[in-house]
C-alpha cells in the first residue's frame, strides 16, 4: 500500500531546494555583476563610418538612441581605449538591424597587436551578452561578414571587467569656447623629396622645407615617422609638415616659427561635437602646385604681419618695412572614411560644403590650418616659392600624432568647443 510522505518532510525539502535556488541564483546575479562597465565615455574609434553622424564614439556613450554604423564593406572593426590595462570579463553588443553575422572580439596592449578572446561564426544581431576572458587596454570588434548588403552597425558596445582608468575630469579654469588645439614646428631640414607624391625617388621634386619630424625623406613611412626625432612642440607630434621653399632674390629663406593649428569650424555645432581623431598614417595635399594663375584651385593666401591694411592675396603681396609676409593654408577636413591616400593624393579629402560634410567624405576630422611667417617685405618680385609664383603655394601633412593623443584632444577639444594650447588643455 502507497503511504504518503509527510507533510513536514515535504515541506521541509521543498524549502531547501528554494533556499538552494535562491542561493545559486544570488550568487550567479553577484558574479555576473561583480564586474563594471568600463567602457562607457572613453575614447572609441573606428575603419569607417557611415556618414557623420554615426561616429565610433556613439556606441560608447551609454545611449541606446545612437549608433555606430559603418561604410557597405567588409572587414569594419570598432575598438575603444580603456585608459589602461583591464582585465575583461564581459561584452554586450547591441546590434542595429545591420549586424555583423562573423566577427572577433579581441584585446591588445598596444593597439597593434591583436589576441583573439571570442568568436562567431554565425551571430544573429541583437543583443549578444558574451562572457570572455582576457587583458588589454585595447578592446576590438573585428567583423568579417556582415548580415545584411549595408554595414554593421551598433547601438552599444559595452565592456565589463577590472582596470583600465577612469575617464579624465573635466576640464578647469578659464575656458575660451574656440575649438582648436596646436602644434608649434619649426623647420627642420630642406630636401628635394616628397614621400606622398614621390615615394621612394629622391631627389625628383622641387626643393621641399620639412617641419616636425626629423627624419622625413622620399622613403619615409608612418613607422618611420612614430619612431623618428621631432622638433614639435608637442614633442608627441612626430607628424611631418612640407612646403616648397620660399626664396627672396633666389635665397633660401625659412619662416621663423610653424604654428599647426588643429580646428573644429567650418561645420555646424552638430558636426563638430561628431568630429573624429584625423586616422594615423592619413596623407593630405592642400593646395595646387601646378598652378600657372591665382584661380579658384588657390587655397592659400597671403598676408602681412600686424598690417591688416595690406589685405590679403592670393599672391604674394608688398608688405611694409618691419613687417613679415605670412601663408595661411587650410587642409580640407571631410575624409571618406577608408583611404589613407588617394591617387591624386586629394580625392579621399574634401571640404565642407553648406557647414556639413559631402555624403562622398562624411566623416569630420579637425581641420589642419598652416601658419607661416618669413622674415621678408617689400618687393614682391624680389619672392618666389620653388614650385613657382605665390599661387602655388602647397602644403603636404603625414599624420603620425600617437592615436589615444589624438583621441584625447578631438575629445577635450575639438568636439565640446575648448581653445587648447600645445600641451592639449586649455
Amino acid at each position: 500500500m502507497h503511504r504518503a510522505k509527510p507533510r513536514w518532510r515535504t515541506a521541509a525539502l521543498t524549502t531547501a531546494l528554494l533556499a538552494l535556488i535562491g542561493g545559486y541564483l544570488v550568487s550567479a546575479t553577484v558574479a555576473n555583476a561583480a564586474d563594471p562597465l568600463i567602457s562607457q565615455g572613453r575614447p572609441a574609434s573606428a575603419s569607417s563610418t557611415e556618414n557623420g553622424g554615426t561616429p565610433a564614439a556613439n556606441a560608447f556613450d551609454g545611449n541606446n538612441g545612437t549608433r555606430w554604423s559603418s561604410a557597405f564593406a567588409d572587414p569594419q572593426w570598432i575598438r575603444v581605449d580603456l585608459g589602461a590595462t583591464a582585465t575583461v570579463s564581459r561584452v554586450v553588443l547591441r546590434w542595429e538591424g545591420a549586424y555583423a553575422r562573423a566577427f572577433t572580439i579581441q584585446t591588445s596592449a598596444n593597439g597593434s597587436t591583436w589576441t583573439t578572446i571570442h568568436t562567431t561564426a554565425n551571430g544573429a544581431g541583437g543583443v549578444q551578452d558574451l562572457a570572455v576572458s582576457g587583458s588589454g587596454r585595447y578592446v576590438r570588434l573585428y567583423a568579417t561578414a556582415r548580415a545584411t548588403q549595408w554595414g554593421v552597425s551598433l547601438w552599444e558596445f559595452q565592456v565589463y571587467g577590472v582596470g583600465g582608468s577612469a575617464p579624465p575630469p573635466p576640464p578647469t579654469g578659464p575656458i575660451v569656447r574656440v575649438a582648436e588645439f596646436l602644434a608649434d614646428c619649426p623647420v627642420s631640414h630642406r630636401l628635394p623629396d616628397d614621400p606622398i607624391v614621390y615615394p621612394g625617388l629622391p631627389g625628383a621634386s622641387h626643393m621641399h622645407s620639412f617641419m616636425g619630424s626629423r627624419v622625413t625623406d622620399a622613403y619615409t613611412d608612418v613607422s618611420d615617422l612614430l619612431a623618428g626625432a621631432t622638433n614639435c612642440n608637442p614633442a608627441v607630434d612626430t607628424s611631418s609638415y612640407w612646403v616648397p621653399t620660399f626664396y627672396v632674390d633666389n635665397q633660401p629663406v625659412e619662416p621663423t616659427t610653424g604654428i599647426f593649428y588643429y580646428l573644429g569650424e567650418g561645420v555646424s555645432d552638430a558636426v563638430r561635437e561628431q568630429t573624429q581623431p584625423l586616422p594615423l598614417g592619413l596623407r593630405i595635399v592642400a593646395g595646387n602646385a601646378r598652378a600657372t594663375a591665382p584661380d579658384a584651385t588657390t587655397i592659400s593666401r597671403w598676408s602681412c604681419l600686424h598690417h591688416n591694411e595690406a589685405g590679403a592675396s592670393k599672391d604674394f603681396l608688398t608688405c611694409p618695412a618691419g613687417s613679415m609676409i605670412e601663408s595661411y593654408l587650410d587642409f580640407p577636413q571631410c575624409w571618406n572614411g577608408r583611404d589613407l591616400d588617394s591617387a591624386d593624393h586629394k580625392s579621399h579629402m574634401a571640404y565642407p560644403v553648406n557647414n556639413a560634410c559631402p555624403a562622398t567624405h562624411p566623416v569630420h576630422v579637425p581641420k589642419l590650418r598652416q601658419v607661416l611667417r618669413y622674415p621678408a617685405n617689400g618687393n614682391p618680385a624680389r619672392f618666389r616659392l620653388s614650385s613657382g609664383a605665390g599661387f602655388t603655394m602647397h602644403g603636404d601633412f603625414f599624420n603620425a600624432w600617437p592615436e589615444a593623443e589624438m583621441e584625447r584632444r578631438v575629445r577635450d577639444c575639438i568636439r565640446p568647443k575648448i581653445k587648447c594650447g600645445v600641451n592639449g588643455t586649455p
